[in-house]
């Protein structure tokens, strides 16, 4: 089951974070199809944050097709975003290579704007290819 992590310093809304760790957890296979999302209490619980807020997260994510709400049983994961292709070994490689930063003292935000300048010299933007 996935558990939230709210930043209440990233001056991203909360709603937001929640599903865009949610996206992620698709993407990187930690969440499938029939998997049950935790409910609102739950993560109220976990991150003090408002229920209603959980609740936008999780129409949101119904919006986009990638959960469904069954009534009485809870909200559980329809589709991934995962792709087809095996990228554990690119995972691993993307593991060592974060190593290597931290130890030569990058620090997170450090390697966070390295990523987004490889990404954004990798995939341009639609108007720059």
């Amino acid at each position: 089951m996935i558990a939230y992590r709210i930043d209440r310093r990233s001056g991203v809304a909360t709603y937001l974070q929640i599903v865009q760790q949610t996206r992620q957890a698709l993407r990187l296979g930690l969440l499938e199809p029939g998997d049950k999302l935790p409910t609102a209490r739950e993560v109220v619980e976990a991150t003090a944050v408002n229920p209603n807020t959980v609740l936008k997260a999780y129409r949101e994510l119904e919006r986009e097709g990638l959960v469904e709400a069954r009534r009485g049983l809870g909200t559980f994961v329809r589709r991934t975003l995962g792709p087809d292709a095996d990228t554990g070994p690119l995972q691993a490689e993307l593991a060592g290579w974060a190593a290597r930063a931290r130890k030569a003292g990058l620090g997170r935000e450090d390697v966070a704007a390295l990523c987004a300048a490889v990404l954004d010299a990798t995939y341009p933007a639609e108007g720059e290819r």
